[in-house]
């Protein structure tokens, strides 16, 4: 089994890992970097339509309007499509052609599209720091441990974060895949199949999980950020290779914007997390526990080549562990801007 060593494992520092040791399945060493020479220019559409959920850095770009303000300056008018609830519709849209960029989610579900054919480049990436995503019981089911999820159904999103941090966690505690049930819902439908008890767990992002444990009396049994030694999902924002080909001007407009408000939510984590609160709904304890958390984030542009094979190494693992069907070299999807 593969072993992994983290740049690092603190709170305080992002977990951008190493992620030493897994076999290269598509030649990590043999990345092709981005084109040489001056940054393509011009855009065909003085629009862009982004897609939002009900967190992250996207909603508040969204709900705050300097987003808007700041595109508006470039002569480029923003329409805001959603809520979607989890990445992939997101992907779907932008695959059909109703939305030009996804909201931000995970990079799993974004190179689960690309395996299956959609045309799509990832044109950004985040990095958020302290990582909450979870697998929760309710309280009182005698799941107090991974060990305990023998025999037990547990809901996640196909190719998504749920089902990695799953993986992950049945990996490190040595527990074997088949002895669990992995009953694959989205986020809209896990929640009241917890509830109900026709799932006896739930591996979920936040602020989906924490409400979840508040107002199911559920109690977290892995945690990403505590129990997790490396960081194999990275958010990503992604445009399909056709807009970002005939829009480099728009996609790189669309970047500084988003790098901009990350900035603004790394400076203002309280009045950020008030935003995300008004959208949620949901009660001022658990806002008060994201309030204490401090959450940064890290923007990454598709010519850091570092992370870009810090991302091949995490598909490789994904595609080894079958969380993605075949290999996928990161590198040919990537936008050229």
């Amino acid at each position: 089994m593969p072993k992994f060593t983290p740049r690092s494992t603190s709170r305080r520092g992002f977990m951008l890992t190493s992620l030493a040791g897994v076999g290269a399945l598509t030649g990590v060493g043999q990345l092709i970097t981005p084109s040489a020479g001056a940054a393509p220019a011009g855009r065909t559409t003085d629009k862009v339509r982004l897609t939002w959920g009900h967190s992250g850095v996207t909603l508040i770009s969204k709900e705050r309007g300097e987003f808007d303000k700041r595109l508006a300056k470039d002569g480029i008018k923003v329409e805001w499509l959603g809520p979607f609830p989890n990445h992939a519709p997101t992907l779907q849209a932008v695959t059909g052609g109703s939305a030009d960029f996804g909201f931000g989610g995970s990079t799993t579900p974004a190179l689960a599209a690309i395996i299956a054919g959609s045309p799509l480049v990832f044109s950004q990436f985040l990095i958020y720091e302290p990582r909450t995503t979870a697998i929760i019981a309710k309280d009182g089911s005698g799941i107090d441990k991974v060990e305990d999820l023998v025999g037990k159904s547990v809901a996640v999103n196909r190719s998504g974060l749920g089902e990695f941090i799953l993986i992950a966690a049945l990996e490190k505690h040595k527990v074997d895949r088949s002895k669990v049930k992995i009953v694959y819902l989205n986020p809209p439908d896990a929640a009241p199949a917890l509830a109900s008890g026709k799932v006896d767990a739930w591996a979920m992002w936040s602020p989906g999980v924490d409400i979840a444990r508040h107002e199911y009396k559920a109690h977290n049994i892995f945690l990403e950020g505590r129990d997790l030694d490396f960081q194999i999902d990275f958010s990503s924002y992604v445009t399909s290779r056709k807009f970002s080909v005939e829009n480099p001007d728009i996609v790189r407009a669309v970047n500084a914007a988003y790098a901009a408000e990350a900035k603004w939510v790394n400076d203002n984590t309280a009045e950020a997390e008030l935003i995300v609160q008004k959208r949620g709904n949901y009660d001022d304890k658990i806002r008060d526990e994201f309030i204490a958390l401090k959450r940064q984030y890290r923007v990454l542009p598709v010519t850091d080549l570092e992370f870009i094979a810090e991302l091949q190494r995490a598909a490789d693992w994904l595609v080894a562990r079958k969380v993605l069907p075949e290999a996928v070299k990161v590198s040919d999807h990537l936008a050229s801007i």
